[in-house]
């Protein structure tokens, strides 16, 4: 019988801004499942949080094997209030801890973690519905990668990404990441898609790295692939179901515009998509052509890293008509909306305002709009402000505050 590890962490926590409403949770809900990619600080964070609590990992064969074998067993072995890391394993464990929440009737039993976003969820919903609250942790946000001490350079920022095992040890980039992205291909797409084709699978996520900040074209990355636009599309589900890549929807209201209906691709780690794209350096992001939609995945990433740290939904998307006339993001706060448009250049320009400010007028409910430049002081041009990537968060703060 496998032994259940207490709560030991045995490397350096940085605070996660997550921490607050992850304990929070735990005294709410019997379950809190924390999701997001692998190597996130997922299993960190909640061993941070919860020191106190047993520890088991489904990544592990022998505790997979004893959970799938005997799960009454397992359960009774980690007793109530235990972690449970990389759940989506063995999903039939979420019918028996569904009876054990509803025998005990109490709150804090139980932390979940999975890095396969669609298939726990589903999970979830069939088991564990209004018994769970649910978080998802991305890499580090901006404030975070901060207090490791690395470099504020946009250019290293963007080269090097935000995964914490990268920052936390100093690892080579291109090695790290490299290494993330390889491990990744053989072991969690072989199995979440069943992928036999993995050299046009690493084609077409390269591809996928080359278009961030485009409206998603399934037929074209099918055709430069070498795949059927259903196979570009499928293979598309695979990198959002392991939060590899996501998509920023298009805003939608009964204005007289025809707007665009695709959809934005996007990293959810802007390091990973220049090592994917071939940089080399943080010096070669100066002169790299998408230096501009690298820099705007940065900012959107950042906005919905704001979002899912303090337990929030996505709502987010973009502007664009049929017309070309576009705003980068919207924020909605519920309380109105905060429209930001993005530019990587280090100096404000008055045509940084100009689709910022057409877009503004056409929509009511927008309450405040923002350019993120990749400046360092912050200035303000009638009812718009222009400022520099460090203090995106206060300015969506103050939207979150209404």
């Amino acid at each position: 019988m496998q032994s259940v590890q207490t709560g030991v962490i045995f490397t350096t926590m940085i605070e996660r801004e997550i921490t607050g409403r992850l304990a929070t949770l735990f005294g709410q809900y019997p379950f809190v499942t924390v999701t997001g990619p692998r190597q996130s600080g997922k299993t960190t964070l909640c061993r941070a949080t919860f020191p106190h609590l047993n520890y088991a990992n489904l990544e592990a064969p022998d505790q997979r094997d004893f959970a799938e074998s005997d799960p009454r067993g397992f359960l009774a072995q980690l007793g109530e209030g235990s972690i449970i890391d990389e759940v989506q394993h063995v999903p039939a464990l979420l019918s028996y801890l569904q009876v054990i929440a509803d025998e005990s009737g109490r709150n804090g039993l139980f932390v979940l973690t999975g890095s396969e976003q669609f298939s726990l969820s589903r999970a979830i919903s069939q088991s564990l519905a209004g018994r769970t609250a649910l978080l998802r942790l991305l890499p580090f946000s901006l404030a975070e990668r901060q207090r490791t001490g690395a470099s504020d350079a946009i250019d290293d920022i963007i080269y090097t990404g935000f995964y914490p095992r990268v920052l936390d040890h100093g690892l080579d980039p291109r090695q790290a990441l490299g290494d993330y992205f390889e491990t990744y291909v053989e072991r969690d797409v072989r199995r979440l898609g069943e992928i036999r084709n993995l050299s046009g699978f690493r084609r077409f996520v390269r591809l996928c790295a080359g278009r961030v900040g485009q409206l998603v074209n399934l037929s074209s990355l099918g055709s430069d692939a070498g795949v059927s636009h259903t196979t570009a599309r499928e293979w598309l589900t695979v990198l959002e179901a392991s939060y590899v890549v996501f998509q920023l929807p298009p805003f939608h209201a009964n204005i007289r515009k025809r707007l665009v209906k695709s959809p934005k691709l996007y990293f959810y780690d802007v390091g990973l998509a220049s090592y994917l794209i071939g940089i080399q350096s943080a010096d070669q992001v100066t002169t790299h052509p998408l230096r501009g939609s690298l820099f705007e995945n940065l900012v959107v990433a950042e906005a919905v890293k704001h979002r899912f740290n303090r337990g929030r939904d996505f709502n987010l998307s973009f502007f664009r008509d049929s017309r070309g006339l576009e705003c980068d993001l919207l924020y909605d706060a519920g309380s109105g909306i905060h429209a930001i448009e993005i530019k990587s250049g280090a100096t404000v320009a008055s045509d940084y305002f100009t689709s910022l400010n057409r877009v503004a007028d056409l929509l009511p409910a927008v309450s405040a709009r923002t350019v993120v430049y990749g400046g360092a002081t912050r200035q303000s041009r009638g009812y718009s402000e222009a400022v520099p990537l460090s203090a995106l968060s206060a300015a969506l703060e103050r939207t979150d505050a209404g």
